[in-house]
């Protein structure tokens, strides 16, 4: 049926609430399931009505022509609660809701995830081979086939490569049933005495305003502080092929280079040892003094030519020869 909410009615329908419906000659209790009609003739579940927009509702009731109209009554005042017309009688009508199915990723090899978590068993993989997947990202993928171990997880495929912190999931749409419930309304049919003690199937909240009962939230549904690791970012590696095609303006420069590492052990000398060695090194700097002058003679030998040889001085050399020196091949 459509049905639209009465502007008397003080709050908003909720969906499996009881009402009383007077359809033709008949009255009776039922558990209505709202419904949207969408573009694509699904019928999406609502849990309460809209307000000023009418809704599709399905229940169980007497077979009634099309366009009839009815009204509704949710408590035994009979306050106007709804209204609508009779749209069409139809057994194999199905309502869906949304279901969102989440995974997370434990293997990544680029644009190929191993995904778990999602489902518990090989079974339910196989029957989902082929939904669409996505990332928080926004990344697009599919399912593709389900893995022996764990049990539930499967291989997706991706349009990019996703992250080990990326949560992946899936829409999916779950049938509701229409609860069977057609209780005639006999009210008319008592005494005029007792005709207002008749009282019908009483709603969840109304129960619970009765006794005193008060139900806990559930702990998903609870804001808590969320705390997450800071992020550790990896260092930017560019490949070599993209390094040669870059220009030098854009190629990344290391100017300050560690200095290598010579490879050689550390040695820890013995007294004797140490003794040994000094002596060498004062045998070695008494070696380099003696033979500084001769290297100067060599030097100034090969770079000052014969005329103004025969005419220099050289400091701590001595007076050097007049006669050039005849050289032997």
């Amino acid at each position: 049926v459509r049905v639209k909410k009465h502007r008397w009615h003080k709050k908003i329908l909720k969906t499996r609430d009881p009402l009383i419906i007077s359809l033709g000659w008949r009255r009776f209790q039922t558990l209505p399931i709202y419904s949207k009609l969408e573009d694509n003739l699904r019928h999406r579940m609502l849990k309460y009505t809209p307000e000023h927009v009418t809704c599709m509702a399905h229940f169980w009731g007497p077979i009634t022509p099309q366009s009839t109209g009815f009204l509704a009554v949710q408590d035994a005042d009979f306050r106007i609660s709804a209204t609508g017309s009779v749209v069409e009688l139809d057994k194999s009508t199905q309502i869906v809701k949304k279901l969102k199915l989440i995974g997370t990723p434990y293997k990544i090899y680029k644009k190929t995830a191993f995904i778990r978590d999602m489902f518990n068993s090989t079974l339910e993989v196989a029957k989902f081979e082929g939904a669409r997947l996505k990332s928080v990202s926004g990344i697009r993928g599919q399912i593709k086939k389900a893995m022996s171990k764990p049990e539930g997880a499967f291989r997706a495929t991706f349009e990019d490569k996703i992250l080990l912190s990326d949560i992946v999931f899936c829409r999916t749409w779950y049938r509701v049933e229409v609860p069977k419930l057609y209780n005639p309304v006999t009210s008319l049919l008592l005494p005029p005495e007792q005709k207002n003690l008749w009282r019908g199937m009483k709603t969840v909240g109304q129960l619970k305003r009765e006794k005193g009962l008060r139900s806990d939230p559930t702990t998903d549904s609870l804001y808590t502080p969320i705390e997450r690791p800071p992020k550790v970012d990896k260092p930017l590696v560019v490949p070599k092929a993209l390094k040669k095609d870059l220009c030098y303006g854009d190629k990344i420069k290391n100017y300050h280079r560690g200095k290598k590492h010579s490879g050689r052990v550390a040695v820890v000398l013995q007294p004797q040892e140490r003794k040994v060695a000094e002596l060498i090194k004062r045998l070695k700097v008494c070696y380099d003094q003696k033979k500084a002058p001769l290297s100067l003679d060599l030097r100034w030998r090969f770079k000052i030519p014969y005329p103004a040889r025969n005419r220099t001085r050289v400091a701590g050399v001595g007076t050097l020869p007049t006669t050039p020196r005849r050289r032997t091949y």
